[in-house]
């Protein structure tokens, strides 16, 4: 394979091998971007800890008074350009406010859709006027903002809108009807990025104030969790909104809804790797005063095993949430959001939106095993209120469903790869073909045994694990050509494998990435972790490229690909118990999640 030296094309990390350097890692951070993180942890120790029994109560007013003064610090205009008042930080120093702001619970939510899907809209697609009116308040907190693209009717299949705007006879307004569900900060939210269809057909977002006549909201929803965050139905009875005030081009709603939803994806993924770290360090430091037949239960092999695969999945979804933000942040430099910039922003945050999808499942379902494995090493306590793991098992549910479910989202990646191939925007089939006359002839096994340089056979295996996924992409394309889409089990197998190529591909390049600018030793930690990651899950994909062979392939056919498929999943034996042992033995010692690297 080719090496990738330029930040990739979305979707191009199948087809190349990429360059580490070109990858943005946590190592890389500068000490403006450290002093940030830790200014919001900061924030978040002395002003919001505090009171967290009152926010779970869902009291509006002190969030509001919160988000007030983060805004004071700069902690709601890391995304805003200086000319409205914001800071213009890049995506890495916004994400590690994201990531920081965590431990408030709830409050992280109200903060984050506020400064993400809330405000975002408006900073990517709005015009001078709309940004001048709007941006300097949202970045103080003097208002707070709401995203409004769920419908009671219209899930998943945000298009399906039931929400109408008409032209009144002056051209004045567009008259708003229906209502939105499920909506975050709607208790007392000021500005509402509203999705609606004029006259019924084009899809069209518009911002609409809460002193809106006709605007107002529902009762709380109550929650399994999340639950210091405010969730109402907003209802849009005939409100008049001004025609300055409809957001991007007419009928193109869907470009900012998506693009939104996809940088959400992204901040998803950022929470989760906050979160998880989070529930590793109060696992580790409870299972470190518990005792129980006179010995601290850390000590115990299997509990530690815990520590070391949650930790494991942690630094994963890290090294893939941030080499996704340094494509973010790369895609997104060049704009300039002083001025109307709604076409050039749809592209940027259009092109990685493979990885942000990736990012938003694996993150998701990462910190949910996190959270599971921590309520399990706290026994009893785990399930008591009390524990602040208990608060985080129950509000890292919703991220499964949050910002497109995990089921949609899995449909979207392997549909987004092979329209692009068909856009030629990527050369898949090029590949394919390629691959194909590859494999037509002798293959002899896979011999990894003689491997001896750093992570050399990983790299090895991510390489085949790469033509797997092409070989049986390849046949399940050729044998269902467009009707591919009815195919979900079928598509889900390819996301899955997707997936787990660009999570095996991220540990890798930031172990390797580390290894070459700090020397091997401070990459062992790193190095274990990617050795046993790739471990953990290549039966995974022996599974998943089975099932789909089986489905798509026959005869003499199918016998030469699990022949082939066989010779790709040759992989050296490694020790995994001594390499989770080691693991978890840093993590015990510093009581909380670290990669290795000071």
């Amino acid at each position: 394979m080719s090496v990738q030296h330029t930040i990739p094309k979305g979707g191009q990390f199948i087809l190349e091998e990429v360059d580490f350097q070109s990858v943005f890692t946590p190592e890389d951070l500068n000490d403006e971007q450290k002093m940030i993180a830790r200014m919001t942890r900061d924030f978040i120790e002395g002003e919001v800890e505090p009171h967290a029994e009152e926010i779970e109560k869902l009291n509006y007013e002190l969030t509001v008074k919160l988000l007030r003064q983060a805004g004071e610090l700069g902690l709601l205009g890391a995304d805003v350009p200086e000319a409205y008042g914001g800071a213009a930080l890049d995506k890495i120093s916004s994400s590690l406010i994201g990531e920081s702001m965590v431990r408030g619970g709830s409050f992280a939510l109200s903060h984050g859709a506020h400064v993400g899907i809330g405000t975002l809209p408006i900073v990517f697609f709005g015009t001078p006027e709309q940004k001048a009116q709007y941006l300097p308040a949202l970045t103080t907190g003097e208002k707070v903002a709401a995203y409004c693209l769920t419908e009671p009717s219209s899930g998943s299949d945000a298009l399906g809108a039931k929400t109408t705007a008409i032209l009144n006879l002056e051209g004045t307004h567009y008259i708003l009807n229906g209502t939105k569900q499920y909506i975050t900060n709607a208790g007392f939210a000021d500005v509402f990025i509203v999705y609606a269809k004029i006259d019924g057909e084009k899809f069209t977002a518009f911002i609409v104030e809460k002193e809106f006549s006709g605007v107002s909201t529902g009762p709380e929803e109550k929650k399994m969790g999340i639950k210091g965050s405010s969730t109402c139905p907003l209802i849009l009875e005939d409100v008049a909104v001004p025609v300055e005030n409809v957001l991007g081009e007419i009928g193109k709603g869907h470009q900012i809804a998506f693009n939104i939803l996809n940088v959400g994806r992204y901040k998803l993924g950022v929470g989760a790797v906050g979160t998880s770290k989070w529930a590793i360090e109060l696992a580790v430091k409870y299972a470190k005063e518990r005792k129980q037949f006179n010995t601290p239960i850390i000590n115990f092999p299997l509990l530690r095993n815990k520590v070391a695969d949650m930790t494991i999945r942690t630094y994963v979804n890290e090294s893939m949430v941030y080499r996704t933000g340094g494509y973010l942040d790369c895609a997104t430099a060049n704009l300039n959001l002083e001025t109307y910039a709604a076409a050039e922003a749809a592209k940027a945050i259009e092109e990685h939106a493979i990885e942000h999808s990736i990012v938003k499942v694996f993150a998701s379902e990462a910190l949910d095993f996190v959270a599971d494995e921590g309520v399990q090493m706290h026994g009893g306590y785990g399930y008591i209120a009390e524990y602040k793991i208990e608060q985080i098992y129950r509000d890292s549910r919703i991220n499964r469903i949050f910002e497109g479910t995990n089921e949609i989202n899995r449909l979207l990646i392997p549909d987004t790869l092979l329209k692009r191939a068909m856009q030629g925007r990527l050369p898949l089939m090029a590949k394919l073909q390629q691959l194909q006359k590859e494999l037509a002839g002798y293959m002899p096994p896979l011999d990894l045994s003689e491997t001896s340089g750093l992570l050399e056979a990983e790299t090895s295996m991510l390489a085949s694990a790469k033509k797997i996924f092409l070989m049986v992409g390849g046949a399940a394309v050729q044998k269902y050509m467009q009707k591919i889409e009815g195919e979900q089990e079928i598509l889900e197998n390819l996301s899955n494998l997707l997936i787990t190529i660009y999570a095996l591909e991220s540990a890798l390049l930031r172990a390797k990435k580390t290894a070459v600018n700090r020397g091997e030793a401070a990459a062992r930690m790193q190095v274990q972790m990617t050795q046993a990651y790739f471990r953990d899950v290549w039966s995974d994909l022996e599974a998943w490229t089975k099932e789909t062979l089986l489905a798509v392939s026959e005869g003499d056919t199918l016998r030469t690909q699990l022949s082939i498929l066989k010779k790709l999943l040759r992989m050296p034996p490694v020790n995994t118990i001594a390499l989770k042992r080691s693991i978890a033995a840093r993590i015990v010692e510093v009581e909380q999640y670290t990669a290795g690297v000071k």
